[in-house]
């Protein structure tokens, strides 16, 4: 609904993925659906669920997308402008721990930490571009490398090869020194990359002084078509009661907006969010009592007083 009144003119496809779908037709990411997501110009993502467990044949719905999308780089923003905070965590996404090598005898299991120079390259490379349109200036390298030399160490070489003469304040800091650091002053932080695992974990824990996972969203980049997505999972304790708080999703439409070029669009939608923030309805995550319907609703009406006129812009599905 927020789309169909920012932009009528963009076009949308709803396609089948994740669990229930596996449990439907046997496939996570049926081929119809992957068809479907590599020939649209984005992919706004739903939340979807995964079992903690053990099943045959079935592996991570949104790693398997990433992978056939061909998509290594996880942009997560921070902002809370009360507070100072601002910054982005970019994360590369296809390697490290999560690269899917694993073994198991029943008495030991092994998961193998995969690091290449070319992906580092690859991710850092696309990296760049979102650091100069914002016009950030100062990058953290996130490691390990004092115990990790090898993968952390080749990460912190290519880093430094790739961002250095570029006119930015480079420096680095060990993962558990970063996190405290997040968790202390995470308005001294303006970008920091790093690898998988650590992104993962260091871009939620920097949810918390962004409004919280319920508001949190990312963008994931590569050479395929873009996933935009709230970061929050699926919530099954919430499910169906109206409560989900709708500002993580409609943060990701934002930076799809922005990255199709729709960029009035887009900021029409932030500033608009911006007064939901201040102004409420919010969600019982965030401290109130109102429905997903409700914040909707009051972001649609924000939306009038914040646009005059919308420019019309390129056409895209």
């Amino acid at each position: 609904r927020v789309l169909e009144k920012l932009a009528h003119d963009i076009s949308t496809q709803s396609i089948a993925f994740g669990w229930e779908e596996f449990l439907e037709s046997g496939s996570a990411l049926p081929s119809h659906s992957l068809a479907a997501a590599e020939s649209a110009d984005a992919v706004l993502l739903g939340a979807v669920s995964s079992p903690s467990y053990r099943v045959e044949n079935y592996r991570s719905c949104v790693v398997e997308l990433r992978r056939e999308l061909n998509l290594h780089t996880i942009i997560r923003p921070t902002i809370d402008l009360t507070s100072g905070v601002d910054f982005v965590v970019f994360r590369e996404a296809t390697e490290g721990l999560y690269a899917g090598v694993e073994r198991s005898d029943g008495q030991v299991a092994v998961t193998e930490r995969i690091i290449s120079r070319s992906a580092c390259e690859s991710f850092l490379a696309s990296v760049l571009p979102w650091i100069e349109r914002e016009n950030r200036r100062r990058v953290t390298i996130v490691h390990k490398a004092n115990i990790l030399r090898e993968s952390c160490g080749l990460f912190r070489e290519v880093a430094h090869e790739v961002l250095s003469g570029r006119g930015l304040v480079v420096d680095e800091m060990l993962v558990d020194a970063a996190a405290y650091k997040m968790a202390t002053q995470p308005e001294s932080f303006d970008c920091i990359v790093t690898s998988n695992l650590f992104g993962d974990i260091l871009s939620d824990l920097a949810a918390a002084f962004g409004g919280g996972i319920g508001t949190a969203a990312s963008a994931t980049l590569g050479s395929g078509t873009p996933i935009f997505e709230s970061v929050h999972g699926s919530a099954p304790d919430i499910a169906g009661r109206g409560i989900a708080n709708p500002v993580a999703t409609l943060r990701a439409l934002a930076l799809l907006l922005q990255h199709l070029g729709r960029t009035k669009e887009a900021m029409t939608l932030k500033r608009a969010l911006a007064i939901h923030a201040i102004e409420g309805p919010q969600t019982p995550d965030a401290g109130g009592r109102a429905t997903t319907e409700d914040v909707s609703e009051a972001v649609i009406d924000y939306l009038t007083t914040t646009s005059a006129h919308m420019t019309p812009g390129k056409k895209h599905h």
